[in-house]
């Protein structure tokens, strides 16, 4: 298996040295890694979608709050009091992307590592900052290769998988959720193709997901997301797996738009329908699906293609960039810790419980 690229990278010694994102909104085309200098611009990276996954948005932020205690360090500015310096910072990330979990997730952590840094001088402070963004970056890696390891159990020899939007390398810490069990299956010689659904409107399978697949060398083939049904009508699908940007308490997920249509067909075609999903993306405060606030993006996504109209100028059009599926039509989530079946409830309540 080769070098997954990451989503992050840092140059130099922490807390010294930079933050960089690779700017997916360029690929497969160019591989531009942007500098992230400030957390308005780590910000900007999530809200602009340079960065996505919801992981990768939990890691991006973390580090944003680092940078951002950082500049007040090299500022002269005292960091005593410092959570409620943080705060306007803290409400500003927050705002760039409601519905992916994660994002609140690490900005929780990184609250309590304030606070439980309090005693420290201002310099080791910042360091201990940077430290716990490096920490939940390291810990996602290595979710993830469990998560593949517990997902690829699943399967026998010769499995076709389905899956939709990117849930790779470049939206995690490691080697991906969906596409991490993906990849340990064509690891183990179990898989034996993967049809990736382009996912419109961001088109993040047939950008991101191919791309990281080509580097891999693992079997697939793009399809235009109104092909999934033909292709399980005709026999050619065995299972289907998403990621997710947020599971509620009770088992229903909000993931990419088209993953509740996937769902219904899977139900209706007797295919399993699995979520890959680390814990830090369970939420037990949020009851069910309908709990969820689905993001809406610029009609414009709809309406253009990589600033090219495809539409007449001034039709109205919607964007929600997520949809919520029913815990009904989940067969299993797949975490780093367990294979979650139904009673969804019970069974999320007992695993972040642990």
């Amino acid at each position: 298996m080769k070098t997954v690229v990451a989503p992050l990278r840092w140059l130099g010694e922490m807390p010294e040295g930079n933050l960089e994102m690779l700017d997916q909104r360029r690929l497969p085309a160019e591989e531009i890694w942007l500098p992230m200098p400030t957390y308005e611009a780590v910000a900007a990276g999530i809200r602009d979608m340079a960065i996505r996954g919801a992981p990768a948005i939990g890691i991006a932020a973390a580090y944003a709050v680092a940078l951002a205690a950082r500049a007040m360090h090299r500022d002269g500015v005292s960091l005593d009091n410092l959570a409620h310096k943080l705060a306007p910072i803290y409400a500003h990330l927050a705002e760039t992307r409601p519905t992916a979990v994660n994002l609140f997730w690490a900005l929780e952590r990184m609250k309590k590592c304030v606070l439980l840094s309090a005693d420290l001088p201002d310099k080791a402070r910042v360091a201990r900052l940077f430290e716990e963004a490096a920490a939940i970056s390291s810990e996602d890696r290595a979710n993830n290769e469990r998560m593949g390891r517990l997902g690829a159990e699943l399967f026998g020899p010769k499995t076709r998988i389905l899956t939709h939007c990117n849930t790779g390398g470049i939206a995690t810490g490691g080697l991906g959720t969906a596409l991490g069990i993906i990849r340990a299956l064509h690891a183990s010689g179990k898989l034996e193709h993967v049809w990736i659904g382009e996912t419109r409107p961001y088109l993040q399978g047939a950008r991101l997901t191919t791309w990281e697949c080509q580097q891999d060398q693992i079997p697939c083939t793009l399809i235009t997301d109104s092909m999934a049904a033909h292709f399980m009508q005709q026999g050619e699908v065995d299972a289907v797996i998403v990621g997710a940007d947020r599971v509620a308490a009770n088992g229903d997920v909000a993931n990419k738009i088209g993953t509740y249509g996937l769902a219904v067909l899977c139900a209706y075609h007797k295919i399993p329908f699995y979520v890959a999903a680390p814990l830090s993306t369970i939420d037990l405060q949020t009851p069910s699906g309908e709990a969820i606030e689905i993001e809406q993006r610029s009609p414009q996504e709809v309406t253009h293609l990589n600033g090219t109209p495809i539409a007449p100028a001034g039709i109205p059009a919607a964007s929600p960039a997520f949809d919520m599926t029913p815990n009904a039509l989940i067969r299993a989530i797949i975490t780093e810790d367990a294979i979650v079946e139904a009673p969804f409830g019970v069974a999320l309540a007992r695993l972040n419980a642990r």
